[in-house]
């Protein structure tokens, strides 16, 4: 009935329910027992804790958050308080792939073999594409790292992963760097960075192609741990 008075006069569900009206407003007037109380809260918490995780944490996280809070709850009543809630959390990929070597465009020499020095700003710069996880669904990040200052000289966005992707890229950094002579551009073997328009822009800037060799995260390992970072804290956000 008191779940309901908001939809149903309360005077017709005492007759339907055989229920005298003083006894139930006497029941409503009745102080919150303890465990009732304790109940509430530990939903509230559940909730908060759920919607700070942007909805990621299922019942074994928020339930070992709760005991750092010093709240005593088991898993088990976690799991049964948000089912009754409807609070489900929603999956996130660890891992997807940003990297497609099966295709038949040409692919450059490794010139660059791990030799992860430069005498002076773009003489190198290192390509790559990660991906971050958002609310919205995947977002896809392509950036250009100068390996003599280690800085991000160019980078571009999309919820795409295409050739416009890295070009975007590449634009951005060619039009604030103006590098002088001859940058070497190392990248992995992926469509995007050996498709013939990629590679055209290259030529256009005076810029050397060089690329890892297929499968080893190694031969562009700079600008990947860059990207690791870049994650790690965006999931911590």
């Amino acid at each position: 009935m008191h779940k309901h008075r908001s939809k149903y006069p309360v005077s017709e569900m005492c007759k339907v329910l055989n229920v005298s009206r003083s006894g139930y407003y006497q029941w409503t007037s009745r102080p919150e027992s303890e465990r009732k109380k304790r109940r509430r809260e530990l939903e509230q918490q559940i909730s908060r804790i759920f919607v700070d995780s942007r909805r990621l944490y299922g019942s074994p996280k928020i339930a070992q958050v709760l005991r750092q809070q010093g709240v005593r709850v088991s898993e088990k009543t976690v799991a049964r308080i948000m089912k009754e809630l409807g609070l489900k959390s929603r999956t996130v990929k660890k891992y997807k792939a940003t990297t497609n070597s099966n295709h038949n465009l040409p692919v450059y020499d490794n010139v660059l073999n791990q030799q992860f020095t430069a005498q002076a700003p773009n003489q190198v710069w290192m390509a790559d594409i990660t991906y971050v996880p958002t609310d919205e669904g995947w977002l896809y990040v392509a950036s250009v790292m100068d390996l003599y200052t280690r800085k991000i000289v160019g980078w571009h966005a999309d919820e795409r992963m295409t050739k416009e992707l890295v070009l975007q890229a590449l634009d951005q950094a060619y039009n604030r760097q103006r590098p002088k002579g001859e940058v070497m551009h190392h990248s992995d073997r992926g469509s995007q960075y050996a498709s013939h328009e990629y590679q055209k822009r290259l030529l256009k800037y005076g810029m050397k192609s060089s690329m890892s060799r297929k499968g080893n995260c190694y031969d562009n390992a700079c600008i990947e741990s860059f990207h690791s970072v870049l994650k790690t804290q965006k999931e911590s956000t």
